[in-house]
């Protein structure tokens, strides 16, 4: 069984991006209920020297934009370096969703074998494969920064019902 490079990424990654939005949606619900202000959720951090609950989803978001950007040939969606709120988190992952997905799927897709160029924003860069990027880079950078948005928000609740399944 074969699984296309296209699948692998833009597939893998709306799904996960869905999931992501209906989190936050709950975490909305969760801080109205709650009266809490949401930039205190948005604010949260497993570590002080881990990014907060906006920079993960926004990590999220980065990866899957650069990497299918990469691998269709394309130049990635940019967002303002402003500091979100819940709906506009939101908007960004639909904005991330909708570019990932108008990217041409055969071009993902015979980008396998293809050297592609990923640029650090400390500005030093690293090529590799499609492949290649897509699973031993992007794919694993993705799901941290998602798992990592879910844990700050499972961590943020006291054992009350909001985020569980």
């Amino acid at each position: 069984m074969t699984i296309s490079m296209h699948d692998a990424s833009v597939g893998a990654f709306t799904l996960y991006l869905h999931n992501l939005s209906a989190l936050l949606d709950r975490s909305q619900a969760y801080a109205d209920a709650r009266r809490i202000d949401p930039s205190v959720l948005l604010n949260m951090r497993l570590h002080p020297t881990m990014y907060n609950l906006a920079q993960q989803v926004g990590e999220a978001n980065r990866h899957a934009v650069i990497a299918c950007a990469l691998l269709a040939g394309r130049d990635p969606q940019n967002f303002p370096g402003s500091e979100p709120g819940i709906a506009e988190l939101k908007s960004r992952i639909a904005t991330t969703i909708d570019f990932i997905q108008g990217l041409p799927r055969e071009e993902i897709d015979a980008a396998a074998e293809r050297n592609v160029v990923f640029r650090f924003r400390n500005g030093s860069q690293r090529t590799f494969t499609g492949r290649s990027l897509l699973l031993t880079f992007s794919v694993p950078q993705f799901f941290f920064h998602v798992t990592t948005a879910y844990d700050i928000l499972r961590h943020s609740r006291s054992r009350k019902k909001g985020f569980s399944r």
